[in-house]
């Protein structure tokens, strides 16, 4: 199709320019209108292929789409839409006032996307890189109940809750982490440089190594000769470990594994299942059956072993069974939630308890992480201890059995 170099002004009279591709100045002028752009000028051009070098340098040198983009994105949104601003012409907004160039392309596609008579989840699908899964699964969950502006607000707060989720982990890893590292270090140096004096002395005086040195001495001198069969292991194994859980049966099993992580594993969890009773409460509220709510919300959960258990409720559902009954037999709702989800079912009033029980695994998930430190501690204090018992006979055990073998000659 030919291009067309175009000239307008937007709503506040600014003035916009730039090069559209199009099947005449119709259609040119038409993407304009909706887009809240009145043209002044249009006319066919071909001065974009040194442009179009120039962009192709600078996507090689721009950064990439973050995830804080999407969040603002998210939230910008949601205030256009609950303003009452068009999609098209809120998205004509924040592509213009785009600080990211690559994000700022993203939106442009999103609104030919749009224009070409798309919806928003299949335009958004596009572009796996920078919309999750569960993204594309929330957004299809607002157009179906036609509330696209509380959805969006939901992922900026879920967004938030990750971020913030993140960034307390972080914080509570980070000195474990630095204690971890030094005593793997004072290892290397104990096992390379200090234990090899020792056996040389102990040579010397036709005598064995204590039995822990011998062990270090012994670990020591086979990474040194087999360190680079080791490394390629290392690294094949990590590569088969992620092309494993790409196929449907490694990431339900790793999905799976992921819950029973200690202390990590009942975080994801809870933090799962708040997800998908907002979801499923946002859905019920909107009039969406059950069974449809239920398909739709399992993808919105990121995770294949608990999405596999909301199907299975699904399948319950449609064979006549209740919630509840589906829910016990799911196995993943603690017996306060089930009493919830029966008290909720029986007295009609099913999104409210959903929304309840959102809440509730997002207090609980905020006091876990509030109390990852301590309940980190207890595993890094064990870890050390073992660590120094190692060290302390790896190295005072030889320096004994040295003064004795020295006292005998």
């Amino acid at each position: 199709m030919p291009l067309f170099a175009y000239k307008g002004r937007n709503a506040r009279g600014e003035l916009m320019q730039g090069v559209l591709e199009a099947t005449d100045s119709g259609a040119v002028a038409d993407q304009l209108f909706s887009t809240g752009v009145t043209p002044i000028e249009i006319n066919v051009t071909k001065a974009v292929a040194k442009q179009g070098e120039d962009s192709l340098w600078e996507r090689l040198t721009e950064k990439k789409v973050t995830s804080m983009d999407v969040q603002l994105f998210s939230r910008q949104m949601y205030t256009l839409l609950k303003s009452g601003v068009p999609i098209m012409r809120g998205l004509a907004g924040l592509q213009e006032s785009a600080i990211s160039k690559s994000f700022g392309r993203v939106i442009k596609d999103l609104r030919e996307s749009l224009d070409s008579g798309r919806e928003l989840s299949a335009s958004m699908r596009r572009h796996p890189d920078v919309f999750s899964a569960f993204y594309l699964s929330m957004i299809r969950v607002g157009e179906m109940t036609g509330r696209l502006e509380e959805v969006f607000l939901r992922l900026f707060d879920h967004m938030e809750l990750d971020r913030d989720m993140r960034d307390r982990v972080k914080t509570a890893l980070r000195y474990p982490m630095f204690v971890i590292i030094a005593m793997v270090i004072a290892m290397i140096v104990v096992n390379v440089f200090v234990i090899p004096a020792f056996a040389k002395v102990f040579a010397s005086f036709n005598a064995q190594l204590p039995l822990m040195t011998r062990i270090l001495l012994g670990t020591s001198n086979f990474v040194q000769t087999y360190w680079a069969p080791l490394q390629g292991v290392t690294v094949a194994a990590f590569f088969g470990f992620r092309s494993w859980i790409k196929t449907v049966d490694g990431r339900y099993e790793w999905d799976r594994l992921k819950l029973r992580i200690p202390i990590a594993g009942k975080i994801i969890h809870k933090a799962t299942m708040a997800r998908f009773a907002r979801s499923f409460a946002l859905s019920a509220r909107s009039g969406v059956p059950i069974v449809q709510a239920l398909t739709v919300v399992s993808q919105t959960v990121d995770n294949a072993y608990l999405s596999s258990r909301i199907e299975q409720m699904r399948d319950g559902v449609e064979r006549g069974e209740s919630i509840l009954r589906t829910a016990v037999t799911a196995a993943v709702f603690t017996p306060v939630v089930l009493q919830m989800i029966a008290v909720g079912e029986e007295s009609g009033s099913l999104d409210d308890l959903m929304e309840e029980i959102a809440q509730m695994y997002e207090r609980e998930v905020d006091y876990e992480l509030k109390t990852l430190a301590s309940q980190i501690e207890p595993i890094l204090i064990t870890f050390l201890g073992a660590m120094v018992l190692v060290l302390a006979l790896g190295i005072f055990l030889p320096i004994w059995d040295l003064g004795k073998t020295a006292l005998r000659r």
